[in-house]
């Protein structure tokens, strides 16, 4: 296990990275059902799927967007990882006194 200091470092950089990524779109990009080039987004909200149009020049904005949401699924569970050791390594610290 890592030391005290070393998990909050790694912390402190995960939480900046989950910062950087907060301009993010959920839900992927499709284009089913058209016969001509058309684009989509489609998301579960509440329960229901819900789908909106997205205009041919904002697709690259769109692509980068949902991507972000990606990533940050990715940073948030190193970050439950993180959190969960120091919480671990605190209790250790807490019952046996300092290491």
């Amino acid at each position: 296990m890592q030391s005290l200091p070393a998990l909050e470092l790694r912390r402190a950089r995960l939480i900046q990275q989950v910062t950087d990524n907060l301009g993010f779109l959920i839900g992927s990009i499709s284009t089913k059902g058209f016969k001509y080039p058309a684009y989509n987004l489609t998301a579960k909200v509440e329960g229901k799927t819900r789908t909106r149009h997205i205009p041919r020049d904002m697709l690259p904005l769109v692509k980068r967007l949902t991507g972000r949401y990606r990533s940050l699924k990715v940073l948030l569970k190193k970050l439950d990882e993180v959190n969960w050791q120091l919480l671990l390594k605190r209790a250790s610290i807490q019952e046996h006194g300092a290491l």
